[in-house]
């Protein structure tokens, strides 16, 4: 006879309800005092959620989701931003860890548990596969994501299954810029995600939907699912809960963004999501530090540990170095994708700013500046000025080809003006490829460095690329909208963006002045 698990619909309720309810399955499991179960959720109003390790303020349009009542809350689990209206559908499996049938290893948990759900999408007609690290993909779109955390000796994994989608509002909630947004970027985003809506050409009942993924589950696990409501102890803890899970302690305090004015930040794209650390420092010690991303850490307070440690240690690369190792010896801790060094790499960056300004660069002006194969310090000349095509006008006739009529109708002809005035030669990038061949040409040539212009996540995507050509430079971010806030990335690959963005120019002359002809170069 098959084991029997407790088939729990929590039906319609608001994010702070679902948030709350998760701690409370999850701690009523850990205790045994209720089975391992399998949970349907939805949530009205709609809702935009931060995972456990990330910052509202970062992630989320605070004012556009008050003025549209869109509820913000954050979910126990990790990983990115979500937007969760009454056209989603959540699943859980919140169950012993214990059970053989639930690999130890993160990694390996995470496909096994999706197995389920893609045997129920199968059940709707859909032929659905895992993407590494944990997505659920249709034909190459992401139809759910997924991910969990643990708490003594039991585990909550959850899904979002898109079942119709409303892309416009999800791209405005989730600090997507909006000036810009037209329907060639709401196309985009259908190239990259799908739901059962798109791919069956209907919305099937939704108790029809139900049906298919606990059947998939069931078959999945060798188990009966038999249905059945909260428990007096689940119900007793929730009513006790609830009131945290609406606070603005949680929503907000757990991962609030340090004093712009003083912190300097780094951030390091890693095979398990992006890290991103804010510290703090005076008088010669990390006073504060904080650390953002999309990854998933087991235990969900790891994280909040390590930050704790780091506070009043000293701000010195090898002091540093010590507690993290330390850390992670003395800590059962496991952060899928991400290592130690990765963290290590993120707070030595961001010490490194704090020095910026011995070359007249101010503690704000340091977070947008990333330098790659070498520490600013260690960078003495450039020859070589990279600009981004996205910043010509977008009518412009040297749009897509080198050069610049010098009309003075964008910041790319004070930016040619800036690289005459100290020496450098201005190169228009107009692709990724053309990135690639012109710092390879500059490395053979003997070229020392160079400055370039692009913007964060264009860094962070492409670090690891200019790590492996090896030529050091200063890049310098910049403002507005660019081709990966708006999901053009592959348009800008190709060097067919059609948006404009703004070179940061007092910045950026600030960078020439000191490595440029007759700079300081020190």
């Amino acid at each position: 006879m098959a084991e029997i698990w407790r088939l729990l619909d929590t039906g319609v309720r608001t994010a702070a309800e679902n948030m709350a309810l998760d701690e409370v399955l999850l701690t009523a499991r850990s205790q045994k005092g209720v089975p391992d179960t399998l949970r349907f959720l939805q949530f009205s109003p709609p809702s935009a959620l931060v995972g456990y390790h990330q910052a509202v303020e970062q992630e989320i349009r605070i004012s556009y989701c008050r003025e549209r009542g869109i509820h913000i809350n954050r979910r126990l689990t990790g990983g990115g931003g979500l937007f969760f209206d009454e056209s989603q559908l959540g699943w859980e499996i919140i169950a012993s860890q214990e059970d053989p049938r639930f690999p130890r290893q993160i990694e390996k948990l995470y496909e096994r548990i999706c197995q389920g759900a893609i045997r129920g999408l199968e059940k709707l007609g859909i032929r659905a596969a895992f993407r590494p690290k944990n997505d659920i993909e249709v034909s190459g779109r992401k139809i759910s994501g997924t991910g969990g955390t643990s708490m003594g000796g039991a585990f909550l994994f959850q899904g979002t299954l898109l079942v119709d989608f409303d892309v416009e509002t999800m791209l405005r909630a989730l600090r997507i810029p909006t000036e810009k947004l037209r329907d060639k970027e709401i196309a985009s985003v259908r190239e990259r995600v799908t739901c059962l809506a798109w791919e069956l050409g209907r919305v099937p009942p939704l108790a029809h939907i139900k049906a298919a993924l606990a059947e998939g589950f069931a078959e999945t696990f060798g188990i009966s699912l038999e249905p059945g409501p909260l428990t007096p102890l689940e119900e007793e803890l929730l009513a006790r809960r609830l009131p945290y899970f609406q606070s603005e302690e949680w929503i907000y305090g757990i991962r609030r963004p340090l004093d712009q004015r003083r912190e300097v930040w780094a951030l390091y794209k890693s095979p398990g999501g992006l890290i991103r650390t804010a510290l703090i420092v005076s008088a010669g010690r990390i006073r504060e530090a904080l650390i953002t991303g999309d990854f998933f850490a087991y235990p969900r307070r790891a994280i909040l540990d390590l930050e704790a440690r780091l506070k009043g240690a000293p701000a010195d690369i090898d002091a540093v170095r010590s507690i993290i190792e330390r850390f992670f010896a003395e800590e059962t801790v496991r952060i899928p994708g991400v290592t130690p060094a990765d963290f290590l790499r993120t707070i030595q960056e961001a010490l490194e700013k704090t020095t910026y300004t011995q070359h007249g660069i101010g503690p704000e002006e340091a977070n947008y500046i990333f330098c790659v194969v070498k520490p600013l310090a260690e960078i003495q000349r450039c020859q070589t000025l990279l600009l981004p095509y996205c910043a010509k006008l977008p009518d412009c006739s040297y749009r897509y080809q080198e050069g610049c009529a010098l009309c003075g109708g964008c910041c790319i002809h004070e930016a040619y003006r800036l690289a005459e005035q100290y020496g450098l030669t201005p190169i228009t990038i107009q692709s990724f490829e053309h990135l690639e061949e012109t710092l390879q040409r500059l490395k053979r040539e003997g070229a020392e460095a160079f400055v370039g212009s692009c913007c964060e996540a264009f860094y962070a995507k492409h670090r690891e690329d200019f790590e492996r050509i090896g030529l050091p430079g200063i890049l310098v971010d910049v403002d507005s909208s660019t081709c990966y806030d708006l999901g053009k990335e592959q348009d800008a690959y190709a060097g067919k963006f059609q948006n404009q963005t703004y070179l940061k120019m007092e910045l950026l002359e600030k960078v020439l002045a000191r490595v440029g002809r007759d700079g300081l170069g020190s």
